[in-house]
């Protein structure tokens, strides 16, 4: 039931005791990509195509459901690149400040646990809610699935992505560890990537995605995890590992932020107009759709991923108002939501009310209900410590 969508990368980000060394730019970012991702659930309860744990609206050719459609298409395009790409950013720094032992104990901590409370508590109890809907008894459907040892990770696929990736970068740098302190490797790092990388890059990542969706198409779950979305994830991690020591994404040049934003506002419509003409030409539908799929996104993604890492840093000197409470809630709100939401959206499922006004209403009072369940629970030092 998982979605490859997304949990705020708060934990990828310095802890807490390290708030003088953070962005407040990024930090603003995830956080409302957080929120962002409880309006992506939202979207598939309310007729998006996805998985999810309820749906009240299945997929229909309405106009509500083609706008809920087409706004997860292009959040799935760039969001969890972008958490990806900060991920590697921050680990990068992560590793030289704590050393890799170091490193990899506090990724299983902080990753590690919160996958095992929600795969083992928190994702077979929303299992149970949203079974309710069908006429199971929620206690009744709960202890059949511990009975029969049930493990969900949902959403926090996101989580065991990240542990494998930093076990990876550990094995990495351990095995390469003389080639990236050669004074030429660390000249190489320090360069900015350039136009001409940013493109050739979108295309081999379109050409890696094509070899991974022909042994798992998309929605294909792999131990929980979508592989055929995975080449632009581990392509954006890299970058932002490779690109941590000279700063790129501090210090973006805004030439190169004002055309890839241009060049993904020019491929935004190109799926969407390729799908709609093979409604009409059924021979674009099928396997070009999918090459033309698997190419939109990088440079959808790239263009969008630049553009809101520059405007974030530029609007968010510091954080005010709720934005800190929020900022440090945002990994909390991302674990718990998915009972949030279904229980909001249970709550008034018999209710008539358009689809998109129930997708504001119930995404809307969802956030606010998961800011502030996240902090009574932050309340706690142990939980704190962790999350």
């Amino acid at each position: 039931m998982s979605t490859q969508n997304s949990l705020s990368v708060d934990l990828v980000a310095e802890s807490t005791q390290d708030s003088a060394l953070r962005n407040s730019g990024l930090d603003a970012l995830r956080a409302s990509l957080t929120l962002l991702v409880i309006f992506h659930h939202c979207a598939i309860t309310y007729g998006a195509i996805g998985g999810w744990y309820y749906h009240e609206v299945a997929p229909e050719k309405s106009l509500a459901s083609v706008v809920l459609v087409l706004f997860c298409t292009i959040n799935q395009a760039y969001f969890m690149g972008l958490f990806f790409f900060l991920a590697g950013h921050y680990t990068s720094r992560s590793i030289e400040r704590k050393g890799p032992a170091r490193f990899l104990t506090d990724r299983f901590l902080r990753l590690g646990v919160p996958l095992l409370v929600y795969g083992l508590l928190i994702g077979p109890v929303t299992i149970a809610l949203a079974q309710t809907s069908q006429g199971h008894t929620f206690v009744g459907t709960l202890s059949y699935l511990w009975h029969k040892g049930t493990f969900e990770s949902g959403p926090m696929w996101f989580a065991e992505a990240l542990l494998i990736f930093s076990v990876g970068t550990i094995l990495w740098n351990l095995a390469f560890r003389r080639r990236d302190a050669s004074p030429g490797n660390r000249a190489i790092q320090g360069k900015l990537p350039s136009d001409l990388m940013l493109g050739v890059g979108a295309v081999l990542t379109g050409v890696a995605a094509l070899a991974l969706r022909s042994f798992w198409r998309v929605g294909v779950n792999v131990w929980g995890l979508q592989l055929g979305y995975f080449s632009s994830y581990v392509v954006l991690y890299s970058a932002g590992f490779a690109t941590a020591h000279a700063h790129w994404i501090e210090r973006l040049p805004k030439e190169q932020v004002r055309l890839w934003w241009r060049i993904a506002l020019i491929a935004l419509p190109i799926l969407p107009l390729v799908y709609f003409i093979g409604g009409h030409f059924p021979g674009l539908r099928g396997r070009p759709l999918s090459v033309i799929y698997a190419f939109w996104e990088p440079f959808v993604a790239w263009g969008t991923i630049l553009f809101l890492l520059d405007g974030f840093q530029r609007h968010f000197h510091k954080l005010v108002g709720l934005w800190r409470p929020l900022c440090r809630r945002a990994y909390t709100i991302y674990i718990i939501h998915p009972p949030v939401l279904v229980a909001v959206a249970l709550t008034w499922r018999h209710v008539p009310a358009y689809p998109l006004v129930k997708f504001v209403a119930t995404g809307s009072l969802s956030c606010v209900l998961c800011y502030l369940t996240a902090g009574v629970l932050l309340r706690f030092p142990r939980l704190a410590s962790i999350l």
